[in-house]
């Protein structure tokens, strides 16, 4: 620590300088149980991962009056599905997600929409039924997953102007 230049010091003392310590440790290395070595784990239903995620959580509760369901759906389960394809798309841009991802992901599906492809909307009754529920997590994933990338690469205004005709192909639904 450097001494301020009011502080007394004898003359007859000797001017102090930097000495490094007697003791030099050890690189450290990565031992500890837990410890990931190298680049974060991929593969199936280990999601994606990106910084600050838990900010998704304020998104959805803000969108929340703008989703449009119909008889037989769920908002918590709409929420939650497209919030995990709202994930996937921050992390693909290794960022934490904002608005426009949940944007995208709610207009993939039609929920910001008065009036989606009836096709469509039996789909989605099918795919996101019991999402909202911690105990669907494999289903969330798997509706996460099923989104291709080309899609998740889009702006959310393009996603809203083709969702109508070609759903299928930006959702890689294929049965």
């Amino acid at each position: 620590m450097a001494t301020p230049r009011y502080a007394p010091v004898s003359p007859v003392e000797p001017v102090r300088y930097y000495e490094s310590p007697e003791v030099i440790p050890d690189n450290w290395t990565p031992g500890r149980p837990g410890e990931i070595e190298g680049r974060q784990p991929a593969g199936e239903r280990l999601g994606y991962q990106g910084p600050d995620q838990g900010y998704i959580i304020t998104l959805a509760e803000r969108a929340r009056t703008r989703i449009k369901v119909s008889v037989g759906e769920s908002v918590d389960d709409a929420l939650r599905g497209c919030s995990l394809i709202a994930l996937r798309r921050a992390s693909l841009f290794g960022r934490a997600p904002v608005v426009h991802d949940l944007n995208l992901a709610l207009s993939l599906w039609g929920f910001l929409s008065d009036s989606p492809p009836p096709d469509l909307v039996a789909v989605r009754k099918e795919l996101f039924i019991g999402v909202g529920h911690v105990h669907h997590y494999k289903e969330g994933r798997a509706l996460a997953d099923m989104v291709p990338e080309s899609t998740l690469r889009m702006t959310p205004d393009h996603v809203q102007t083709r969702f109508v005709s070609e759903w299928r192909v930006l959702t890689g639904y294929t049965r």
